[in-house]
C-alpha cells in the first residue's frame, strides 16, 4: 500500500492550561485533497503550524511525506508549502515579479520560465505585468497559491484559503485548488465553509474538541446521518446562486 503523505497519531498541544489538541489521528493519502472542519478555536490552526514545522507538538508524533516532523524538519519543510489565512503577495510588485522573487529566494533553475508558467496555470498571464495591488481578492489568492507551488512541494497546506472572498473568487480558488491535486500534489484544506469542504475534498475530517471526531468520504459522512423523509417542495435559488446567475459567473463542474 502507498505509504500516506500525512500521518499523524496521538498529537497533543496546550497553550498552557488550554488544551487545544488532545490526542489527533489522521492520515492523508497522496494526491488527494482532505478537508479539515472545524469552528473557530477547535485547533485546525495549530495542527497546521505543527505539521509545517512552526510549532512544536506537546505529545504524539506526526510525518509529512514520510518525514518526522519533530526530528526532520528540514526535510520537511523542503516537501511542502503553507498558504496561510493571510496573503504573503508583495503589492508593490507585480504578479510575475512576485513569482520570480520566491524561485530566486528557492534557487529554482530559470525563474522567469518557472513564473511564466504558473501565470499560465492560474490565468494569470494578461495580469501578469500588473501591480499584485490591482488584483481581485481571487486573482491575488491564485498567485498567493501559485507562490506556494515554487519548488513543486509534495504536500501544501491551505488554512482557509477563501476567507473574505466573495462569491465568484472562491469559485477561482476552488478551480485552482482542484488542479493541485488533479497534478498530484497533496493538499490539507482547513475550512469553516461547508460547501468549500463539499465541492472540493476527497475526504473530511472534523475537528472538536481536540480529536478528529469523524473522518470519511462525503458520502460516508451523509450515512451516518439517518435517511431523510423525502417530500416534494418548490427549490428556492439560494442567495449565492442569484450572485452568480446576476454577474454571469460560470458553474462549477
Amino acid at each position: 500500500m502507498t505509504a500516506p503523505a500525512i500521518a499523524v497519531g496521538g498529537l497533543r498541544h496546550s497553550y498552557g492550561d488550554l488544551d487545544v489538541l488532545e490526542g489527533v489521528d489522521l492520515e492523508v493519502a497522496p494526491g488527494t485533497i482532505h478537508a479539515l472542519l472545524g469552528s473557530n478555536g477547535a485547533g485546525k490552526t495549530t495542527l497546521i503550524r505543527i505539521l509545517s514545522t512552526l510549532l512544536k507538538a506537546d505529545a504524539g508524533e506526526a510525518r509529512v511525506a514520510g518525514h518526522d516532523v519533530a526530528s526532520a524538519p528540514a526535510e520537511v519543510r523542503a516537501a511542502i508549502s503553507l498558504t496561510g489565512q493571510h496573503s504573503a503577495v508583495d503589492d508593490v510588485l507585480s504578479g510575475r515579479e512576485n513569482l520570480v522573487l520566491i524561485a530566486r529566494l528557492r534557487r529554482v533553475p530559470d525563474p522567469g520560465a518557472v513564473a511564466d508558467a504558473l501565470l499560465a496555470r492560474f490565468g494569470l498571464t494578461e495580469a501578469g505585468a500588473r501591480r499584485a495591488s490591482t488584483y481581485s481578492g481571487g486573482m491575488r489568492r491564485r498567485l498567493d497559491i501559485a507562490m506556494s507551488l515554487i519548488g513543486d512541494p509534495r504536500v501544501i497546506f491551505l488554512d482557509e484559503p477563501t476567507t473574505g472572498l466573495d462569491p465568484e473568487a472562491r469559485r477561482e480558488v476552488w478551480a485552482a485548488v482542484r488542479a493541485l491535486a488533479d497534478g498530484g500534489t497533496t493538499v490539507l484544506l482547513t475550512t469553516q465553509t461547508l460547501d468549500e469542504a463539499e465541492h472540493l475534498a476527497d475526504r473530511i475530517a472534523i475537528l472538536h474538541e481536540g480529536r478528529i471526531i469523524v473522518d470519511g468520504t462525503l458520502a460516508e459522512l451523509k450515512a451516518l446521518i439517518p435517511a431523510p423523509t423525502v417530500e416534494y417542495v418548490e427549490k428556492q435559488p439560494s442567495l449565492e446562486e442569484v450572485f452568480l446567475a446576476v454577474v454571469g459567473a460560470k458553474e462549477m463542474p
